[in-house]
């Protein structure tokens, strides 16, 4: 029993607390630009850049209520309502026109000003706050118009603590106001505790609205930030792709060149020109592409650089680049090589990785291309003979270079399968499929 009532006490004082003490205010949210219109170009002297038409109608309701309190309280005071002298009428008329002003920028303090200021006003002459509930209600004497915009004032202040305060201090500001108006005056307490109510529900349901709107704006940009770092990891692995593709296979060339051209020279001046010749053809060649995908990273604006892309046009090439390094290789081409500029890419790319893998690891062993184009699907197949002991000037991969071909075919909407054979040899088979790459062939780097 105990322990339950000291908890409805710890309930009934946190909120008290939070509105009397502790309580504060989040910061203003950004105004509609209904209610934050620019500068006129004829005004651009002013220290803003745009009207804030509710801090405006604050000010001039702060100004207006002054005004008419210092005037209605001196009616008050002449009628013999309360004594009270020139100065204390000034302040007590500030006490309620102060807060007004002060709500957009410091609403909890606002709202004190305005509750400390109905209370000390209404004990001093209760015709302050209770002339206005009793008018309302029908049994006094009228409305008076002051006592009104009284009423409006601390209602507005209550509506600024709801929209930028947690829960708690709303709700201490319902308790405060419902003991105020029943200590102050009992007959106004129903309808001054209506009124309340209703002006703090429609602040907590604005701030409801507000913090899910946040929440859907927060959850928005944390979208667009995932999606442009992926964008980012991809752009980074498909250059990251294509550099150990290039890469791989020219180095691979490369290094069975330099090291078999003095076998082959054996004294022979001329051979030995020939064969560093190749070499250097082979290393401009490779500089060549590397220039060609780091030139995405080098547009200012962001655009990709349009340098033409390898494709199976040049076959040839390729096929020769690496008989002359010493690697035994038939090809059979079936069907027009004239293909979609993704499709040509990705098939010349997974060719290159193939040729380069054998050559590193089975150095020597025969080697056959065979290309078949349908109407549907380009077919490639590079097998070779089983591997013989690799050459210890030859760059081993790190497994990069399957995985690579593989996702290259899986982004064309193919397949590709790598495995050894019984005769202890390999097999890469490559299906790509060519309607896919028909409307838009994305353009590498």
């Amino acid at each position: 029993m105990i322990s339950r009532a000291w908890s409805g006490f710890v309930r009934l004082v946190a909120p008290l607390t939070a509105a009397l003490v502790t309580g504060t205010a989040e910061p203003a949210g950004p105004r509609s630009r209904w209610l934050r219109p620019a500068v006129p170009a004829w005004a651009r002297w002013l220290p803003f850049a745009a009207f804030d038409l509710v801090v405006v109608a604050d000010l001039s309701l702060a100004y207006i209520l002054f005004g008419t309190g210092v005037s209605y309280l001196e009616t008050e005071a002449a009628a013999s309502h309360f004594y009270a002298d020139g100065p204390v009428l000034v302040v007590l008329a500030a006490a309620y026109a102060v807060p007004i002003a002060l709500r957009e920028r410091w609403p909890v303090a606002a709202w004190r000003i305005s509750a400390m200021a109905a209370v000390v006003g209404g004990l001093v002459n209760p015709r302050i706050l209770g002339g206005a509930m009793n008018g309302a209600a029908g049994h006094g004497d009228g409305v008076m118009p002051y006592v009104a915009a009284q009423v409006i004032t601390y209602l507005l202040c209550a509506y600024s603590v709801a929209v930028r305060s947690d829960r708690d201090v709303a709700i201490g500001v319902w308790i405060v106001s419902a003991v105020g108006a029943w200590i102050i005056h009992p007959n106004s307490m129903f309808l001054a505790t209506v009124l309340v109510t209703v002006a703090l529900l429609f602040g907590q349901n604005v701030r409801a609205r507000r913090r899910a709107t946040s929440r859907l704006d927060e959850e928005r940009r944390r979208g667009e930030e995932q999606r442009a770092a992926r964008i980012v990891l991809e752009e980074r692995t498909r250059i990251a792709r294509e550099l150990h593709d290039i890469v791989a296979h020219h180095m691979s060339v490369i290094a069975i060149q330099a090291e078999a051209v003095p076998l082959r020279a054996r004294g022979d001046v001329a051979a030995l020109e020939a064969g560093l010749g190749e070499i250097r053809v082979l290393s401009l060649a490779a500089l060549a592409e590397m220039r060609q995908v780091l030139g995405a990273l080098r547009g200012a604006d962001g655009r990709r650089e349009t340098a033409p892309q390898p494709g199976l046009d040049r076959l040839d090439d390729l096929i020769g680049n690496v008989r002359a390094a010493g690697l035994a290789v038939t090809a059979e081409v079936s069907g027009s090589l004239d293909l979609p500029a993704a499709v040509g890419l990705s098939a010349y790319r997974i060719l290159q990785e193939s040729l380069s893998n054998a050559m590193r690891h089975a150095p020597g062993a025969p080697v056959r291309v065979e290309i078949e184009r349908t109407a549907a699907e380009l077919r490639l197949s590079v097998t070779n003979g089983p591997a013989g002991v690799a050459s210890p000037g030859t760059p081993d991969g790190q497994g990069q270079g399957i995985a690579g071909m593989r996702e290259r075919a899986a982004l064309l909407g193919g397949t590709l399968e790598a495995a050894p054979m019984a005769d202890g040899g390999f097999s890469v088979t490559a299906i790509l499929p060519l309607a896919a790459a028909e409307p838009a062939a994305p353009e590498e780097p």
